[in-house]
This record gives C-alpha cells, sequence and structure tokens, in this order.
C-alpha cells in the first residue's frame, strides 16, 4: 500500500515546530518562570491547531469523507417497495369501491407504472383501453357529434364526475379540440353501442393549475358508453349562423 506524503509532512512540520520552539526556549535565558508557562501554552495550541489541519487534509484524501458525487448517484428500485406500493394502491381502491379489473397504479414521486391486465391494449401514444362491448356501426369522423355516458376515476379508483349522476349524457363535436386529446383518441374508434375503459396518462390529459379541474399530473380513467353519432350542418338564417347535429 503506497504511503501517504500528507503523513510525512505532518511529522516534518511538527518536528521543526519543536525545534523552534527549543531554540527560543534556550535563547531566552532572563525570562521569568511565568514568561515560560505563557510561551508554552501559545506553543502548544499552535501545535495542536496544525495537527487538526493535518489530520484533516489526510482524511479528505483518503476518501474518509464521502465525495460529491456519490450523492448523485440515482436511488436503485427495489422490488419489495413495488409490492408495497402496489399493496398500497389496491387496498385504497377497494375501499373506494373501484370497478372489476380496475387498473393499479404504482407511483414514486413522478414515475408511474400502471399494472393492467392482458384485457387492455397499450399503444405507442401512451394511451391504454379495454373493450368490454364493441358496439355496431360506423366510428365517428370530424365535424360529427357524438353522444355518450361517462364516469371519470382517479388512480385511487375514487369517481371524481359521472354523467350517469347528472341525469343526462354528454354531447360534443370530434374534431374541434373540445375533448381532452387522450379521451378523443379513446373514443375515436368506438361503435354506437360501445363500452369501453380509457386509461389516459398525463401526457394525453387535461390541463393542469388552480384554474382547472385538475391539480396534478395523474393518470385518468374513463368508463365510456357511446350511445349515438349524429351528422351535423351549419344553418345561416339572416346573420345568425349555427351548427344542428341529427
Amino acid at each position: 500500500m503506497s504511503s501517504f506524503p500528507s503523513v510525512n509532512l505532518s511529522c516534518a512540520m511538527q518536528g521543526t515546530v519543536l525545534s523552534q520552539r527549543k531554540q527560543s526556549t534556550c535563547g531566552c535565558t532572563n525570562q521569568k518562570p511565568k514568561d515560560y508557562l505563557v510561551q508554552d501554552s501559545c506553543m502548544l495550541h499552535s501545535e495542536k491547531a496544525l495537527r487538526r489541519k493535518l489530520i484533516l487534509s489526510v482524511l479528505v484524501s483518503t476518501g474518509v469523507f464521502p465525495t460529491l458525487s456519490s450523492y448523485g448517484k440515482t436511488k436503485s428500485k427495489n422490488p419489495y417497495d413495488e409490492k408495497r406500493l402496489l399493496q398500497q394502491n389496491k387496498q385504497i381502491q377497494k375501499q373506494n369501491n373501484a370497478p372489476e379489473d380496475f387498473p393499479n397504479f404504482i407511483r414514486e414521486g413522478f414515475q408511474v407504472k400502471v399494472i393492467s391486465s392482458d384485457n387492455y391494449v397499450r399503444r405507442d401514444s401512451g394511451l391504454i383501453y379495454r373493450d368490454f362491448v364493441v358496439g355496431q356501426g360506423d366510428c365517428p369522423k370530424d365535424g360529427q357529434q357524438v353522444t355518450f355516458h361517462y364516469v371519470g376515476y382517479n388512480e385511487s379508483g375514487r369517481r371524481i364526475d359521472s354523467t350517469y349522476l347528472q341525469g343526462s349524457p354528454a354531447k360534443i363535436r370530434m374534431g374541434n379540440k373540445a375533448l381532452v386529446p387522450g379521451f378523443e383518441e379513446g373514443i375515436r374508434d368506438m361503435r354506437p353501442g360501445g363500452k369501453r375503459r380509457i386509461i389516459i396518462p398525463p401526457e394525453l390529459g387535461p390541463p393542469v393549475g388552480p384554474s382547472t379541474f385538475f391539480s396534478s399530473k395523474q393518470f385518468e380513467v374513463f368508463d365510456v358508453e357511446l350511445l349515438s353519432i349524429q351528422n351535423c350542418e351549419r344553418r345561416t338564417i339572416g346573420f345568425y349562423s349555427d351548427v344542428v347535429c341529427n
């Protein structure tokens, strides 16, 4: 094992300090005993301070103190932590009476892992969905109006909105950016009578902030029932113009 130069430097400097102390003591023959005590106290104080500085430099050079780079390492994921977080999410969803085959979410900070059954389809956009009923007929096109019921849930399986409880379905025209991007993508290939569960990632979700209904970047889950599709046309009467769908 290689020697540490700082240790040898400590001994050499200590010898120098001691030899200077001896010379000064021998040269002051006329000093009183009290002066010797004051001088010894000052020399001992300087020796202790010097030793502390040299010991500190040796500790830093030998790696006793952790370097800054060690604190920058990313914490590795523990599979036991994922199991614990998964169990917590399942328990919360059970308390919130989440529907059957509801996806689970393992959230650690801003990182979220979606756990779902093989019945779900994952798209490249990040959208995840499952068809319970496919439905019949044509899929909606831009400019057409869709009439649908939905129930919205958050990651904990708690219901956040429902047109069934409101007593009337929603009606939205396709292609005019009136819907959340993930929601419109999810119902674009549905057929009338179809029932689908849509899992919308944050990047396809609604805007967040104090002025919006959503306060954080989370996955949103919607159970959608597409009731009908209507063609729409613009009607102009004098100076009045509107769109009629039937």
